[in-house]
């Protein structure tokens, strides 16, 4: 128990520290962004790249542990939108950002704090792997969706050109994509490099969970609409089942890899789907609430699925 401890109670002691500072110390927005941008240009793209630069390259190769947590992601997001659209009476915007709710988690910023201190270096590659591929998919999923819906009027080439854009200069994409260069030609980091990835590193964790306490600190919950308990449940719940399903059932997955693959999905929804339900105009208050309910809901979730995880509970072949 004592290790179980050691993980969470720092994970939980961040985000209330956080919250309580935007909450009680009246920290401002202006600084809240100033972390933000810290944590998303600098710290956690050092992070991606410095572990993936330094894990052999043979091992990153995984192509169906990689199919298997995507399309896992996108079943969770069907589920999500298919419920979404038959309570709003179809209408398709709506519905895409509730899909967000329910699939889109926040493995960015909370995902790094947990997966490689759970479970060591060796969860970094998942980690990144998962990252880029979901960030991928649901970049992909939502323009096509809102330009069906009518809320966004493009051509096919102009949307392929921003699609491609978001994904491919996004700063944790980016740094993944250099470290695997890295990795697969096998160079060592020159020391000084090396020294100053380490210090943005050892800060990506403490501040991301941070600034995760402080953002809910300066938002307004809202009111809790019928339909968002069941996009928590299905994002909180669900989408953890069936990546440890999907993983189980097609096995020879390493433990590592299943573990941190369903501790990400068991994350809270991400606050990009909050700039996303802006960006559309479409479904921002519930949008919101959705993420600051859900964050809150996940400290006793996630916390149920580390203690399961870290005790064995869960075994990693049941099918076999």
């Amino acid at each position: 128990m004592s290790e179980i401890a050691t993980i969470v109670l720092p994970f939980l002691g961040l985000v209330a520290m956080g919250f309580a500072a935007g909450k009680w110390m009246k920290l401002p927005a202006q600084g809240v962004s100033g972390l933000n941008l810290f944590v998303y240009y600098f710290a956690l793209p050092a992070w991606f790249f410095q572990l993936l630069a330094q894990t052999p390259f043979a091992s990153l190769a995984n192509w169906s542990f990689v199919v298997t947590t995507t399309f896992a992601t996108y079943c969770t997001f069907a589920i999500a939108f298919s419920f979404g659209a038959l309570v709003n009476r179809g209408n398709v915007p709506e519905a895409t950002i509730e899909g967000l709710v329910g699939s889109y988690a926040n493995i960015g910023y909370m995902a790094p704090a947990l997966t490689v201190v759970a479970f060591g270096p060796a969860a970094a590659a998942p980690t990144a792997l998962i990252f880029s591929f979901d960030t991928a998919l649901l970049f992909a999923l939502v323009p096509l969706m809102m330009a069906l819906g009518g809320t966004a009027r493009t051509n096919g080439t102009s949307m392929a050109r921003a699609i491609v854009r978001r994904v491919f200069l996004h700063p944790f994409i980016l740094a993944t994509i250099a470290g695997l260069a890295v990795a697969a030609v096998g160079l060592p980091l020159p020391g000084p490099i090396d020294a100053v990835l380490s210090f943005l590193r050892s800060a990506a964790a403490p501040v991301a969970l941070f600034s995760v306490g402080a953002g809910l600190a300066l938002r307004s919950p809202g009111r809790v609409t019928l339909e968002m308990p069941v996009l928590l449940v299905v994002k909180l719940v669900i989408h953890p089942l069936i990546v440890y399903l999907l993983l189980s059932w097609i096995g020879g997955f390493d433990r590592v890899w299943v573990y941190a693959a369903v501790l990400m999905a068991a994350l809270p929804p991400a606050a990009n789907v909050l700039a996303l339900a802006h960006r559309y105009a479409t479904y921002e208050a519930r949008a919101t609430a959705g993420v600051f309910y859900g964050t809150a809901a996940s400290m006793v979730t996630v916390t149920i699925v580390l203690v399961l995880l870290l005790t064995g509970s869960l075994p990693i072949d049941p099918f076999h």
